[in-house]
């Protein structure tokens, strides 16, 4: 399999896109501060912009709709005809592989996880037991680990269909010259056959 410089060119721009919006959400996160109601004397929590659910969700869809397309025309190294055995080609692909699909998971959980958890938004309301109102809100760091990972994501996965792209050449390459190295010596064997068949009678 050739590789292909489309697919490259779109794995390329959906995981630079996510990384993107995981990295704005990160700098977008929702803030709360307790503040007082100003009819009675309780407290409560005040939130900010809740942009970073928004942009964590379509760096979330990003990378899915990216690591689909890579092992859509890999066929996910499992089910497709199989690569050349005894090759380093072959094991960096397979390397890469688990890789991408161990940077992507974790990348996915973080953005989908930091998503949620910057919708949530504390319900309670004034003092319980002469403390004050603690507003929840996501940690910092959350989006970044998610931002990192989505770039370790489109290194290993580049990394793994190039890797695939020529172990699955090669395996065509290696067949296409055993067919011509038998080509090429049939002639030569056919009026040793012919001869021989012609002495029987």
């Amino acid at each position: 399999m050739a590789v292909s410089v489309p697919i490259l060119a779109v794995v390329t721009a959906l995981h630079l896109l996510a990384f993107v919006f995981a990295f704005g959400a990160e700098r977008r996160r929702s803030t709360a501060v307790a503040v007082p109601d100003k009819y009675d004397e309780k407290t409560f929590c005040l939130y900010g912009t809740e942009a970073a659910t928004v942009y964590g969700m379509s760096a979330f869809g990003l990378l899915l709709v990216s690591q689909t397309v890579v092992n859509g025309v890999t066929k996910c190294l499992c089910f497709g005809k199989g690569l050349v055995s005894g090759t380093s080609y072959t094991a960096w692909a397979i390397v890469f592989f688990v890789v991408s699909w161990v940077s992507f998971l974790g990348a996915e959980a973080c953005l989908l996880a930091g998503s949620a958890r910057n919708a949530y938004h504390t319900k309670s309301e004034g003092i319980y037991k002469g403390k004050e109102l603690s507003c929840a809100v996501l940690p910092v760091g959350v989006f970044a680990a998610g931002a990192a990972l989505t770039l370790l994501s489109l290194i290993s996965t580049i990394l793994y269909y190039l890797a695939h792209s020529k172990a699955d050449t090669g395996g065509w390459e290696k067949h296409q010259n055993d067919g011509i190295g038998i080509n090429m010596t049939s002639p030569s064997d056919a009026p040793k056959q012919q001869n021989t068949e012609f002495n029987k009678f």
